[in-house]
């Protein structure tokens, strides 16, 4: 391999990472508009846009569950805050020496547990309470994008 390829390959290599970083920056900021909705509506208690006159979608079922808190505190809260924490890891990363070093592996773990927990929810939405929230499943949706992006990068970062 000459040195020309190598150099390359490094860039090549560091313009994917890059790209990897604003795909992972874009579900964040989709995500935390999103669980921002849907912390508006519970602080609030307005009613929710929702799908009207379709079978399976009861936004308010959801909304109203007993699984829709953990203890006092919703889980729409819960998802606002972890966008905020993986936009903040995401924008130290290159600031933070140990986030350098661990910001990935860091950014993978909590999206990891973030998106058992969502999975969690849809099985919750359609066998339990039988009742989909098309704004939950839009923040589930972005959280599964958003695990993938990160198991990609952990991969790029182990094998760089």
């Amino acid at each position: 391999m000459t040195i020309v390829q190598s150099t390359q390959s490094q860039a090549d290599s560091r313009e994917k990472r890059t790209r990897l970083r604003v795909v992972s920056l874009a579900l964040m900021i989709a995500g935390l508009i999103i669980s921002g909705y849907l912390s508006y509506v519970k602080l609030t208690e307005v009613p929710m846009v929702c799908v009207q006159n379709s079978d399976g979608f009861n936004c308010e079922v959801v909304q109203n569950s007993a699984y829709s808190r953990i203890g006092s505190i919703p889980i729409a809260w819960f998802g606002f805050a972890v966008y905020i924490v993986l936009l903040g890891l995401l924008l130290l990363e290159n600031r933070v020496s140990f986030l350098s070093e661990n910001g990935i592996i860091v950014v993978f773990g909590i999206t990891l547990f973030a998106w058992l927990y969502s999975m969690y929810l849809v099985y919750l939405q359609f066998f339990v309470l039988q009742a989909l929230c098309p704004w939950c499943l839009a923040h589930e949706v972005v959280m599964t994008l958003l695990f993938i992006v990160a198991c990609l990068r952990l991969r790029k970062s182990l094998t760089a």
